[in-house]
């Protein structure tokens, strides 16, 4: 068995947490990787909590040029609505610098849910 570990960069979109309301993370920087996959962690949701994941893309911070990432872009699909005790992985493949995930609340209470991007194929490894 190969480690993965030196040649991939993770960075926390969202903390771990109980969501009652749509979630932005911050833009996440993919300079230096060639690849990236965002990986969705749910547990309990509260009445009826639904919540609707995507992933945008941007060349800039600024939070108005972000835009949704187009389907061609994504290795897999987001689920129209994230469901309990679950995980979902998508693979991201654009040629934007930056990215962020949002967690749209549609309805309900609320949602536990933690979101990873990990980022790989580096320029330079291993990656600290």
């Amino acid at each position: 068995m190969r480690d993965i570990a030196p040649n991939i960069g993770i960075t926390q979109a969202v903390a771990p947490a109980v969501l009652s309301a749509t979630n932005t993370s911050a833009a996440i920087d993919l300079l230096g990787f060639e690849s990236a996959a965002v990986v969705i962690n749910t547990g309990a949701i509260v009445s009826s909590g639904d919540f609707t994941p995507t992933l945008q893309e941007s060349d800039t911070t600024t939070p108005g040029d972000f835009t949704d990432v187009a389907a061609d872009r994504l290795v897999g699909t987001f689920p129209a609505s994230l469901t309990a005790d679950g995980v979902v992985k998508v693979g991201y493949i654009g040629t934007k610098r930056y990215v962020r995930t949002v967690l749209t609340k549609n309805g309900g209470t609320s949602i536990a849910a933690g979101v990873l991007v990990i980022k790989g194929h580096p320029a330079d490894a291993p990656v600290t």
